[in-house]
């Protein structure tokens, strides 16, 4: 499992979309760039993290999540995301109308104005990404939109610049607006960032090819992938499981190396090497200390 969804994950998991990559965009080096009607997205949106810049203007009722805290939609709001924040969308409504955009980095790089990009919600972790425009800004914010899907489908030469462009007016606007807040704290905040900790952790398996290497192995990494402090993970983890993160990680890691000593033909390294070990030593001694033989000791008991 990767730590963020992909773009070609992104197309494979919402189908109704396009999934023409703009190859033409990517020859020209100016990265990648596409917009959509909300009509083609998801009504349930994972809760994980994208290698993607998204900037959505959702029409329609739901509720967006964050590590430990959500804020409820039911008027037009204009979403900022980025590759740092993971979030969730749940509908409330068949009803769901609206655009969104998303892009690389490398797409905002050729702008000349990418410093003023770093410096809005676009890129800050700490602001809250969620705006609601008020009526003379929701035609404003279509308006751009409409425009967007006009050009992206033109053959001007300079699209992308124009695009670019429109997407500087778009982050412009939501600086107009006086961020909510309207943002609610789960009712045990605990409760929620352990379920997203362990959903987290259990994504990673099984491993399935010696290719395969776990990306995610220690409590700062989880923490850095939650957008959490990893002393508000561990203290909340440990409330309400009794055990330590570090445990857990160890625990699920170790079953894994069992089932890969059992069922598998994979070498000792290669089981190492998709755990997330340095080399093969360190798979040995970490597996010594839990299940007190080692990983060959162990495997000969099922040949």
């Amino acid at each position: 499992m990767n730590k963020s969804e992909s773009i070609s994950e992104f197309y494979a998991r919402v189908p109704q979309v396009s999934r023409e990559l703009l190859p033409e965009a990517q020859s020209a080096g100016v990265g990648h760039f596409n917009v959509f009607t909300r009509d083609a997205c998801s009504f349930l949106a994972p809760y994980s993290r994208r290698d993607f810049f998204k900037v959505s203007y959702i029409i329609g009722k739901g509720r967006l999540y964050f590590a430990d805290q959500w804020i409820y939609i039911d008027k037009p709001a204009l979403l900022l995301s980025n590759p740092k924040v993971p979030y969730a969308w749940e509908a409330e409504s068949m009803d769901q109308k609206g655009w969104f955009c998303l892009f690389t980095d490398s797409f905002l790089n050729h702008d000349e104005k990418f410093k003023f990009f770093q410096q809005t919600p676009l890129f800050q972790t700490h602001i809250h990404p969620v705006f609601f425009p008020d009526e003379v800004q929701q035609q404003e914010i279509s308006a751009i939109f409409k425009r967007m899907l006009v050009e992206i489908n033109s053959g001007y030469l300079h699209k992308y610049d124009v695009l670019r462009s429109y997407l500087h007016v778009l982050v412009h606007e939501a600086l107009k607006i006086q961020p909510p807040d309207t943002f609610v704290k789960h009712k045990d905040a605990s409760a929620r960032i352990t379920q997203l900790f362990l959903e987290l952790l259990e994504r990673q398996f099984p491993i399935d090819t010696p290719e395969f290497r776990l990306q995610l192995h220690t409590p700062k990494e989880f923490a850095a992938c939650l957008s959490v402090h990893v002393n508000h993970l561990n203290r909340s983890v440990k409330k309400e499981t009794g055990k330590t993160t570090g445990e857990l990680i160890a625990t699920r890691i170790l079953a894994e190396g069992k089932a890969l000593l059992q069922h598998s033909n994979w070498s000792i390294s290669e089981i190492a090497y998709s755990l997330g070990f340095e080399s093969p030593a360190y798979f040995t001694n970490f597996f010594k200390k839990y299940q007190q033989q080692s990983p060959l000791e162990y495997r000969k008991n099922f040949v």
